[in-house]
């Protein structure tokens, strides 16, 4: 029992380092053409509903709760619609590489809101290191040419993405925190199809239904789409709702430190883009504190029990 539970862990830990570093580069093709917040909320509203009609025709599941659905639709909107939503909207302007590196602060905010929260708990210094390091792999990894280039980072886009990197550490240290779903795939299919609804009426909010056009969609864009609900959604997103019901906010939220590499990583091996001597140092930093948080020990126990066992 222990050991398949360490086999899943590793599983999920696996899905959201890999499959969540592809997203960004799938997420800047899908944009060229379609509508951001529509194509986002198109992908987790297709999502959840793959989801959970899967989980009910297998017997797994009956239907979500009214509370499934109410944790649902405050979780998915800090995550789907303040996280997602700002990466998508940004990546319009801001170059994948930039916003994968402003997203990954994420870790950090997990940390502080843990701590400053009612009851919460200092984490062990092991944790800090680890986060510390974490951000001095990303910052060489970028370059401080990138950060300093003059008119590189778009200043509107970039504060989007800190934003919305501190709304995906409140959806996440919340659903950690909220109360059993019913079943894991009913907590991590609602939560998809809330958060896809509220990004389908902000789009709707902000015109974006008269920017849709299917028939001049490039291939590209579509087929980007499609790995983004496929790959992003029903196996990244639940590996992401896993762990956040069987470990810690910051390791969970380790993925950010190891997204950027396996995003200059995909393009060395698909896009001819070189690997220099600083990327493979950064590589070697990066994942350093990702070792050092994953194995650190933490102060307490999750506070939740709900939390731990919701995702069985």
């Amino acid at each position: 029992m222990l050991r398949a539970m360490r086999v899943r862990l590793l599983a999920a830990f696996a899905a959201v380092y890999t499959i969540w570093g592809s997203t960004y580069l799938a997420i800047r093709f899908a944009v060229e053409t379609l509508p951001p917040l529509l194509m986002a909320g198109a992908r987790f509203v297709l999502a959840g509903a793959v989801l959970l009609i899967w989980s009910r025709t297998r017997g797994r599941a009956g239907p979500p709760s009214r509370r499934d659905w109410i944790t649902a639709a405050i979780g998915g909107g800090l995550l789907l619609l303040g996280g997602n939503g700002a990466v998508v909207w940004a990546e319009q302007s801001v170059p994948s590489g930039i916003a994968s590196l402003l997203v990954a602060i994420v870790p950090l905010w997990m940390v502080l809101l843990d701590w400053m929260r009612p009851g919460g708990r200092r984490p062990a210094w092991l944790v800090f290191a680890g986060l510390g390091l974490g951000l001095a792999g990303l910052a060489l990894l970028v370059g401080p040419a990138a950060l300093q280039g003059a008119g590189a980072i778009d200043p509107v886009g970039a504060s989007v993405l800190i934003l919305g990197s501190l709304s995906w550490a409140v959806g996440s240290l919340y659903t950690q925190r909220a109360p059993r779903p019913t079943s894991a795939n009913n907590g991590a299919g609602t939560q998809m199809m809330a958060g896809g609804l509220w990004l389908v009426a902000a789009a709707l909010l902000s015109g974006e239904a008269g920017q849709l056009d299917l028939a001049n969609a490039s291939a590209r864009s579509l087929l980007s789409f499609a790995y983004l609900l496929t790959f992003g959604s029903l196996i990244g997103f639940t590996a992401y709702y896993y762990l956040l019901a069987h470990t810690s906010a910051a390791k969970a939220a380790t993925y950010a430190y190891v997204n950027p590499v396996v995003a200059v990583l995909l393009g060395w091996a698909f896009a001819n883009e070189p690997v220099t001597s600083r990327t493979i140092v950064a590589a070697a930093v990066i994942l350093g504190g990702v070792a050092i948080i994953t194995l650190a020990r933490d102060p307490a126990p999750p506070s939740r029990e709900s939390a731990t066992s919701s995702a069985g």
